[in-house]
């Protein structure tokens, strides 16, 4: 049997819910040339029990479920592992392809890049409201040759930050160094750019993906997430410039308090995440205290007041505004998914 060009690469954990409309999105895209791999780190859901209901449905799916939870980095790694294909999609477990998203991606991998990025547009969770119309900050494809991988960072990031944008050739990813990217939440940058790719890069500009945003697992960890793991990864990174870098990611971002109290009115930072992050810091010791004040501050108030901020004055960050309103309904009893 021929091997697929494209192996569609899923890690999930606890997504019953979700993974399903997700697949259901794909699988109508299904083709000759592609699979599906979803990888599963031991579930303690019904997550199974969609996933075997839907494998036995779809002969080009296959479904792993592992022993034990590794976490995201090494659940991707070993979805990659299983993949037959010569080019595998990392994609999450709860958001969506547009139309025509596969047959797009084959086209491109014809050419024989070594990666594919490809644009995506920014949903609420339950699919109904747009939030972002492009990840990407314009709208041109573009190729970058393989002696331009610091050209290709500063037209991807931020946009690689979401990892259902990376189509890579599988022998590529395998022949790279993970472990120490692991726990990072974001191996897919450390893959991508520890190195120069072997062949050009590919950068798809219309979006052909739908993120369900305010979703992801570690929502409860933005801070962390934001404020620390995201920008250290991206320091780290030897092959691009310090200015590259800069210009892209700040190496400390949570040193402005106006940061610091927005992530404070969404709950995402606390005295525990001033105890971690800022108070081991060089930072002068009047600005610490006034750190650790915002970190004490009565989250629902002070939720309260920046949300009405954000509406009255920054009308145009619809982001930021879509985050506090949430919050605060999470507050008031909804469930958050």
């Amino acid at each position: 049997m021929k091997s697929p060009l494209l192996s569609i690469c899923i890690a999930t954990y606890n997504r019953a819910g979700f993974i399903g409309e997700t697949l259901d999105s794909i699988i109508r895209q299904l083709t000759d040339e592609v699979e599906i791999v979803v990888v599963d780190g031991a579930s303690t859901d019904a997550t199974r029990t969609v996933m075997e209901r839907y494998a036995a449905d779809c002969p080009g799916l296959r479904y792993i479920r592992l022993p034990e939870k590794g976490g995201i980095d090494q659940d991707f790694c070993k979805a990659v592992e299983y993949a037959h294909g010569e080019y595998c999609w990392l994609f999450p477990d709860d958001d969506l392809f547009k139309p025509e998203a596969v047959q797009r991606v084959l086209d491109e991998l014809r050419n024989s890049y070594s990666l594919v990025i490809v644009n995506a547009e920014v949903m609420d969770r339950s699919f109904s409201t747009l939030l972002q119309p492009s990840m990407l900050d314009n709208r041109e494809d573009a190729t970058y040759g393989a002696d331009d991988l610091e050209g290709l960072f500063r037209r991807i990031v931020p946009t690689i930050s979401f990892i259902g944008c990376v189509v890579i050739r599988r022998e590529t990813w395998l022949e790279r160094e993970h472990d120490r990217y692991f726990g990072t939440e974001f191996i897919h940058v450390g893959v991508i750019f520890q190195e120069p790719l072997p062949g050009s890069a590919r950068v798809i500009s219309r979006p052909y993906i739908s993120i369900r945003y305010g979703n992801a697992q570690w929502t409860s960890r933005t801070f962390e997430i934001w404020m620390y793991k995201w920008p250290q990864l991206i320091w780290s990174l030897d092959r691009i410039t310090a200015q590259a870098k800069r210009k892209r990611v700040k190496p400390e971002p949570w040193r402005r308090l106006k940061t610091l109290r927005f992530y404070r009115a969404i709950g995402s930072y606390s005295r525990d995440m001033y105890e971690k992050i800022v108070a081991p810091s060089n930072a002068s010791g009047p600005w610490k205290l006034a750190a650790l004040a915002i970190s004490l501050l009565p989250q629902p108030t002070f939720n309260t007041l920046m949300l009405w901020y954000h509406k009255t004055f920054k009308k145009k960050n619809i982001m930021a505004i879509y985050e506090l309103s949430n919050s605060r309904e999470n507050r008031s009893g909804k469930p958050r998914r």
